[in-house]
């Protein structure tokens, strides 16, 4: 069967768990495909709309490559798909859902939660669950690349499952979507859409600073959809009480319900993120490479998914397999590393703070373990990252000569050599410093 055929031929090309958990599951319904025309089926909503966004046009591609036809592709639910029924039972069987571009690939099972998000991400799944009753508005902020666009569809996700009407869009979109319709004189056919759903989404609100009309339209579709008890949820890059030119009314409400910060991950939630990103790709990662990513990237998880997409496509292009030398030349073009003016003050602080000593216990001549140990860090990361002699380095630490800077970066690296966990602490330290230093420049 030709449908089938297709299908395993998309198999060649594209990754093994993303063939598994979706394309697997499409049957291919012969009876009512045409010439110019696929139907398949998909078991449920989420991995139609996931089919459908991701690739409906590859598949279509395959068909004229084998056909030489333009062909259109649908991709039904079983509920949507009633074969051989009348206007009137094909209406009845329609999901009752409706939804704005919700990407089907962000769900809680594939959210990675460590310390930095457990708050946010609990707080999301309760109002995934229980929408309108648990915390409204939800409010999540953070710096970008943290996951907030994430748990806003994984919420969006669950409930177009429970054929509710989620409306997501950014709050550029919702200030072109208003535009557009005031300036067509359809503001209520605007109002329809975003005060008509069960859930709103939306993304960026800080953009709303300075936008009196916008803020004008969109306090009253916060208000009438709060009053109907429909969850509302926000993300912002900060505070609203920090979003400069809103006005207060509005920062009111968005205080109504919970707030939740996501910080940047933690290490040990890099790199779960990492073999998450690896396992949902179908791409294998040594683990040294794995800890070498999370310790030399920013806790950016969009540049960090970038990476090994980078290093996949570079991989596959070149024939070359993915081993740590590759993954330092792909690290170093993408962040364009330079030697940059990092001073001992700069190194000495980053240690400190990271091991929770006071900066003036490290250049002190305390013998104590915990601050040795610090020392000896200070002086190895001194030695690799700035052009300090040893005979500079042991003046700057009060040491006698020179040989008890050698001795230190003697048992640095033998530690390194033995613990790998050090060597990846010694190494997130180096690209903490190597941060700092370029925001000084």
């Amino acid at each position: 069967m030709l449908g089938e055929k297709i299908l395993q031929m998309l198999q060649e090309e594209i990754p093994k768990a993303e063939y598994e958990r979706y394309i697997k599951n499409l049957a291919y319904d012969e009876e009512s495909s045409k010439a110019d025309e696929a139907v398949y089926v998909a078991p449920n909503l989420f991995i139609a709309n996931w089919v459908k966004t991701k690739y409906r046009h590859k598949i279509a591609q395959l068909f004229k490559l084998q056909t030489g036809i333009e062909t259109s592709v649908k991709i039904l639910t079983k509920k949507g798909f009633v074969q051989k029924s009348t206007p009137k039972e094909a209406k009845a069987e329609v999901p009752s859902s409706t939804s704005t571009k919700i990407n089907p690939t962000y769900t809680f099972e594939n959210f990675v939660v460590g310390s930095s998000n457990q708050f946010a991400y609990t707080a999301s799944l309760s109002v995934a669950e229980n929408p309108g009753k648990a915390y409204n508005p939800l409010f999540i902020y953070g710096g970008v690349g943290l996951g907030k666009t994430h748990l806003l569809h994984a919420i969006g996700n669950f409930n177009i499952k429970k054929n509710k009407t989620v409306i997501y869009a950014t709050i550029e979109q919702f200030l072109n979507d208003f535009t557009y319709h005031l300036r067509n004189e359809t503001l209520e056919r605007f109002r329809e859409k975003y005060r008509q759903c069960d859930i709103l989404l939306i993304d960026d609100v800080q953009f709303l600073s300075g936008k009196e009309r916008t803020q004008e339209e969109f306090f009253h579709t916060f208000n009438e959809l709060h009053n109907d008890n429909k969850q509302i949820v926000l993300t912002s890059d900060q505070h609203p009480k920090k979003i400069a030119g809103l006005e207060e009314r509005l920062k009111s409400r968005f205080e109504w319900g919970l707030i939740a910060d996501i910080q940047p991950p933690e290490l040990e939630t890099k790199i779960a993120i990492i073999k998450k990103k690896c396992e949902l790709d179908g791409i294998h990662l040594d683990d040294e490479i794995v800890n070498y990513i999370a310790a030399n990237m920013d806790s950016n998880i969009r540049e960090i998914e970038g990476v090994i997409l980078k290093l996949n496509a570079y991989s596959s292009l070149v024939g070359q397999r993915i081993d740590l030398s590759l993954a330092k030349n792909v690290l170093s073009e993408m962040q364009k590393e330079q030697q940059k003016n990092i001073s001992l003050k700069d190194i000495v602080d980053v240690v400190s703070a990271e091991l929770n000593i006071k900066p003036s216990e490290i250049k002190s001549k305390s013998r104590n373990r915990q601050i040795v140990n610090a020392r000896r860090m200070v002086i190895y990361l001194a030695r690799t990252l700035t052009p300090n002699s040893m005979p500079a380095l042991a003046q700057f630490f009060g040491m006698k000569d020179h040989t008890s800077v050698s001795h230190a970066m003697k048992k640095v690296k033998e530690m390194i050599e033995k613990d790998a966990d050090f060597k990846l602490q010694i190494d997130e330290l180096a690209h903490k410093i190597k941060n700092l230093g370029s925001e000084q420049k």
